[in-house]
């Protein structure tokens, strides 16, 4: 696959896997309320979650320059972000999404160790 995709683009397309792979993660805690599995997912996909994920991610040099540069592509968009959280931390979150989705697309298998690294992380909550 095309991984010259823009920022937007990726972060879609991770947006979409990371979120596959959290309920998945829920649902194999065994987990079956659907309104406990939405407040849990919560705590892992929404914008400030990503974007403490990826803070620690970048502050831990857990990511290469490649996967960095992915991560920038994400970040770097322009557009009016979302109302419920701030500039910042919505350019941190899409460029999560985004180093993703361009990971889905290149190497599923680290797409798989980045977010198994953001879960570790959330359930620890040493934020």
């Amino acid at each position: 696959m095309d991984v010259t995709l823009n920022g937007l683009t990726l972060a879609y397309i991770g947006d979409s896997y990371y979120e596959f792979k959290i309920r998945m993660y829920l649902v194999e805690q065994k987990m079956t309320n659907v309104n406990d599995l939405h407040k849990q997912a919560i705590r892992f996909t929404s914008g400030l979650a990503q974007a403490k994920i990826m803070n620690y991610l970048n502050d831990q040099n857990l990511l290469s320059e490649t996967e960095i540069d992915l991560f920038k592509r994400g970040r770097n968009v322009s557009g009016p972000g979302r109302k419920n959280i701030d500039a910042k931390t919505y350019h941190l979150a899409t460029g999560f999404e985004s180093l993703i989705g361009g990971l889905y697309l290149t190497s599923k298998e680290r797409a798989d160790q980045i977010i198994d690294l953001a879960i570790a992380y959330i359930v620890k909550g040493d934020f």
